[in-house]
């Protein structure tokens, strides 16, 4: 394989990592899911919890690619570029906030929109975790020597590690380092709410100090993609990021007896054991799309995988659009939304609440690719 030929394999584990996202985000009730397709309440790891990690790493992949365009020189029009993405990227989370209580504003008039979209205003969230992790990982790529960036990513994962452990990151308490820094700076009020906090302390998942190790995170991808571009034997290519993953996973595992795995806090070992995952399963599927030229299978992925970032919006904004119109009520007077129509549809053809939950999420997923498969076919792509 040239340099200069696209690797469909990333393109197809960023398409499943964004369908992954859509399915999880959108059950068709909370009250209802399949354990796997739920986060682990504090420690451990469901299949849930990879498909945020692995998009980030996929992140990193891409931007070296990206940012090899430029010689990973810190221009002008680079760092013009990095900024620009940054800020277009917080902004699209703070879009969506202002969107989802305007709409909401208008089907409930007690519901006042200043207070909610000004005093109570996430300041972060998914996108802006997006935005800060690739502005500190560009950042990094285009000014350090790509022989230190392994240690460094070593030298945050223990710092990081360190760090909890002597600020109580790891408890479900007050006393919780992260929850602490992120309601000092943030404010409650600017704070998502976290349930297994409830009563204790307000807990953001995408908060500050836990964005401090989806840096590492996002430069664990970025050296796969040096790996993908700098050796040329397709087979030489995927034994060493299938040996990268392995690695990553034993580390990962081991020292989970000591550093607890968790999303939540985002803990070092939580990093080491979701990109050696991904490692191995991008290494897999070069194997099987590149190399084997096996992919009829994938390209449903692929609609999702050339316009990523799009194809979540859509989804997020489709979201709150079938959630919060209502347009009259049913027998029982419970208010009639999109949401409600189609999961009420999903009740009827399937034998368990969950089934129906599953069903509805599948269908929401299938209604955000129609979006994606008409720029797929029409080669339009989205870039931020």
């Amino acid at each position: 394989m040239a340099k200069s030929k696209r690797i469909l394999a990333l393109d197809v584990l960023r398409g499943i990592t964004i369908a992954g996202m859509l399915l999880v985000n959108n059950p068709g009730t909370w009250s209802s899911i399949y354990a796997p397709l739920e986060h682990a309440e504090w420690e451990g790891l469901t299949p849930t919890d990879l498909v945020f990690p692995f998009f980030i790493f996929v992140m990193g992949v891409s931007m070296f690619f990206s940012l090899q365009k430029f010689n990973f020189k810190p221009t002008g029009n680079v760092m013009w570029k990095i900024v620009r993405r940054t800020v277009v990227l917080f902004l699209i989370g703070w879009a969506v906030s202002w969107f989802s209580v305007g709409l909401r504003t208008l089907f409930n008039p007690d519901v006042d929109f200043v207070d909610r979209a000004v005093y109570h205003l996430r300041i972060l969230g998914v996108f802006q975790r997006l935005a800060l992790v690739y502005f500190f990982g560009a950042l990094l790529a285009v000014t350090v020597k790509h022989r230190f960036i392994p240690w460094l990513i070593g030298l945050i994962l223990v710092a990081y590690a360190i760090i909890l452990a002597v600020g109580h990151g790891y408890d479900i308490s007050a006393d919780n380092i992260i929850a602490r820094i992120d309601n000092a700076v943030l404010t409650e009020n600017h704070m998502y709410s976290e349930g297994v906090f409830e009563g204790i302390i307000a807990f953001d998942p995408e908060g500050i100090l836990s964005t401090l190790p989806c840096i590492a995170h996002v430069l664990i991808g970025f050296m796969a993609g040096k790996i993908i571009y700098s050796i040329h034997n397709n087979t030489e290519r995927i034994v060493n990021l299938a040996l990268m993953g392995i690695g990553m996973l034993l580390a990962g595992w081991l020292l989970q007896y000591g550093i607890p795995c968790g999303k939540k806090m985002w803990s070092s070992t939580f990093v080491l054991i979701t990109c050696g995952m991904a490692s191995c399963i991008l290494s897999l599927l070069i194997y099987i799309i590149d190399v084997k030229g096996r992919n009829r299978w994938c390209r449903f992925f692929q609609a999702f995988g050339m316009n990523p970032l799009f194809c979540y919006l859509v989804g997020t904004i489709l979201s709150i659009v079938f959630g919060t119109v209502k347009f009259g009520t049913n027998a029982a007077g419970d208010p009639v939304s999109i949401h409600s129509l189609i999961h009420d549809a999903c009740k009827a053809i399937t034998w368990s609440p969950e089934a129906a939950s599953c069903l509805y999420a599948i269908v929401f997923v299938c209604i955000c690719w129609l979006f994606g498969y008409i720029l797929y076919k029409k080669k339009i792509y989205i870039k931020i």
